[in-house]
């Protein structure tokens, strides 16, 4: 089974984390929502809800991880980007070349400032693509570049989160999901 760790640092953006947590699991995926938080398991979203994420970062070993992925919002991703454990774990992870994403502010914020993306084609939140120096900016809702999964914003969180499905499991299970979901009818053109 694959493993995903998702950091959740105050401020970020709830459907962007929550939306691919979801969707990851109902197709099997092992997920532990992380803290980045010092000192508190409960975050605070951008819009004031607080969750209670499964782990803390210092209890956490991130080298099982198949995929560490990275919700946007604001200040969420700069608090990501400012924590120092967040950076190492996402340059230990590109490194070994593993699977990293990210959505709507954090691909600029954080895995641009981190050279992550210099190289690759990424998408991020119309405005922050002027930080994205040295990759080819897509405007896409999600775009996928060997290792790297970026996505544009909230509504972006559907594609983006099937995607890393199709990566993590395979295609025909992340189509289950999007059709047992509705996702695939609401994407179907209107009769």
């Amino acid at each position: 089974m694959a493993k995903v760790y998702v950091f959740l640092a105050n401020g970020f953006e709830d459907v962007e984390a929550l939306i691919p947590v979801d969707v990851l699991r109902r197709g099997g995926v092992e997920v532990v929502m992380v803290s980045c938080v010092e000192g508190s398991q409960v975050v605070e979203t951008a819009h004031g809800v607080r969750i209670e994420a499964d782990a803390m970062f210092a209890d956490c070993d991130f080298s099982d991880a198949d995929l560490l992925m990275l919700p946007g919002g604001m200040p969420g991703a700069t608090n990501l980007y400012e924590h120092e454990g967040v950076c190492q774990a996402v340059l230990a992870q590109a490194k070994a070349n593993k699977k990293i994403a990210a959505i709507c502010a954090a691909p600029a914020v954080v895995l641009a400032q981190l050279g992550v993306l210099r190289g690759k084609r990424a998408t991020c939140y119309p405005g922050f693509e002027r930080m994205l120096e040295g990759s080819d900016y897509t405007g896409e809702l999600c775009t996928v570049d060997g290792n790297v999964t970026t996505g544009e914003g909230p509504a972006a969180a559907f594609p983006f989160a099937y995607a890393l499905l199709g990566q993590l499991v395979n295609e025909q299970v992340a189509g289950q999901i999007a059709e047992g979901m509705r996702y695939k009818h609401l994407m179907s053109p209107l009769s």
